[in-house]
């Protein structure tokens, strides 16, 4: 009967993980990390705009919010979906952190790198540390936006379990946790630059909020 039970748990197991659209996903309990159930969740991937979860939490533990933030041409020059922010204008970290979240422009994110270790290459080098220190073995770093990238280490990628180790990290273990989960939790924002020539709103587009 012991065996008929498990039989029929791996049955619904398999059914469930037939069922999901992602190419690879992980069910991770929060409190100890490990893996509930699993599909790919080894498999290393692109990890596109998600990159983005890391890029906020690091810019949180690394600097005060209230930051000037001085926009570069590389920053101004990335592709939608972006703020539209010209080289030149200066922002707060904070505010480029609901662009970041909220509506995941690129632009913003080379902003906060730059802002922060004074290049994307240097703020890449801080993210993969850190990903090291959760734990983290599949996990490489180039962007602070997830635009496919590639150097002579490796291609910007991640895992199905090595985001949701990320994601626990940053809800639950960092200092910065609340924080985040503040500018993540928030359905609409609006802030100006610092010269108050622009306005700009951004909207919360994660359905699971409402």
């Amino acid at each position: 009967q012991i065996e008929q039970e498990k039989e029929i748990r791996e049955q619904e197991r398999e059914q469930l993980l037939a069922r999901l659209y992602a190419r690879s996903a992980a069910l991770v309990d929060a409190d100890s990390g490990r893996v509930l159930l699993g599909k790919e969740e080894h498999v290393m991937r692109p990890m596109a705009s998600t990159t983005k979860i890391m890029t906020c939490i690091l810019a949180l533990e690394a600097s005060d919010p209230s930051r000037k933030i001085t926009v570069s041409s590389q920053a101004a020059s990335q592709p939608k979906v972006h703020l539209g922010m010209t080289e030149g204008q200066s922002f707060y970290l904070k505010d480029l952190l609901y662009s970041l979240m909220l509506e995941s422009h690129n632009d913003s994110g080379v902003a906060i790198a730059e802002g922060i270790d004074g290049s994307v290459e240097a703020f890449a080098q801080r993210m993969n540390q850190k990903a090291e220190e959760i734990g983290c073995k599949n996990t490489y770093f180039i962007s602070p936006n997830g635009l496919d990238a590639q150097d002579s280490q490796s291609n910007h990628h991640t895992t199905a379990r090595e985001l949701a180790l990320i994601l626990r990290y940053c809800i639950m273990v960092s200092p910065q946790r609340e924080a985040f989960l503040k500018i993540t939790r928030t359905m609409q924002y609006t802030f100006q630059d610092c010269e108050k020539n622009f306005s700009y709103s951004c909207n919360n587009h994660n359905a699971f909020l409402n």
